[in-house]
């Protein structure tokens, strides 16, 4: 199994080794966002802002502007929604070089309760002018993902989960900003993943020919904004059918991404799999709470096969 966070805290300290203008800064979640790890080797250039994540935004903002390349850690909830205004304000409106990497994204906050789920925020960042949104899968992901961001001159949010996840991706993967990654290709359906549902998406396309012999295509999709428009039109008329699978509400996530196109292309079908538009009513491990979501493999399985009837 991986672990996306450990994944980006030890390749951003490789490039903080090779490029001195990355600063991070913290919210006094270091050993959860695993930001630690670039702490212990550049102290002077990691800084502990404290539970003020409003003041944390604006602070890299003025950094950005000195000519730094700041990364803002946090839990997704209070970056996304506590400090949105200093986001889309001090960071996205003069287009600022802020590199916004949260953690704990979707249910994966767990038995910290509805407060620190994060199910809004693809759908809040998304709709930012100037934002790129990107939601890698597994610890190779997370690495090119990060590497993708550096290279844009201009504010990026990282989404992370904070659960362990198998490592998905192969040497042969290769994560384009605005491209989907097509993990398999198929003639029947589409799944379209995003973020470490990308690992349930491969074992309901293996059930799938395995267990009733459909062929699936599988896309990834961690690039959320700028969105791959084009292999989206290019599956739908493939298999005619789409399914979108999200750790994020079914409502301005992934899936109203993958709608919208649909729609203006004018054929074809969709469902949204994801969290239906509420909060979760109970508490748990994100274990628990994706069975209680019906966002395992067999639930999701369940959904397709019905969906294929249609």
């Amino acid at each position: 199994m991986g672990n996306i966070r450990k994944s980006y805290g030890s390749n951003i300290t490789t490039l903080g080794s090779t490029n001195d203008k990355i600063v991070l800064l913290e919210g006094d979640l270091a050993d959860s966002t695993m930001s630690d790890l670039f702490e212990a080797k550049f102290p002077d250039r990691h800084f502990q802002i404290g539970i003020a994540e409003q003041n944390m935004v604006g602070i890299a903002a003025g950094l950005a502007l000195e000519g730094k390349i700041p990364f803002v850690n946090s839990f997704a909830a209070f970056i996304a929604m506590r400090a949105c205004e200093q986001v889309r304000t001090d960071i996205a409106y003069p287009n600022l070089n802020v590199k916004l990497v949260v953690s704990h994204a979707g249910l994966s906050a767990g038995s910290a309760g509805p407060s620190h789920h994060s199910i809004e925020d693809i759908g809040i960042m998304r709709s930012i002018p100037n934002m790129t949104v990107l939601c890698p899968g597994d610890e190779e992901e997370m690495k090119q993902v990060l590497e993708a961001s550096i290279a844009i001159d201009g504010p990026v949010y990282i989404r992370m989960s904070a659960m362990d996840c198998p490592n998905i991706y192969t040497s042969k993967n290769k994560f384009n900003i605005g491209k989907a990654t097509i993990l398999r290709e198929g003639s029947d359906i589409t799944l379209v993943s995003t973020g470490t549902m990308m690992n349930e998406a491969m074992q309901v396309s293996d059930l799938l020919d395995k267990q009733h012999g459909i062929s699936s295509e599988v896309l990834q999709m961690a690039s959320i904004k700028p969105f791959d428009i084009d292999s989206i039109s290019h599956s739908i008329r493939r298999t005619g059918k789409i399914v979108t699978i999200e750790e994020h509400n079914i409502i301005g996530g992934l899936g109203s991404a993958v709608s919208e196109v649909v729609a203006e292309i004018g054929t074809g079908k969709i469902i949204r799999i994801g969290i239906n538009d509420h909060f979760t009513d109970t508490v748990g491990t994100p274990e628990f709470l994706l069975e209680h979501e019906f966002l395992t493999t067999n639930a999701i399985l369940k959904k397709v096969l019905k969906f294929l009837e249609t």
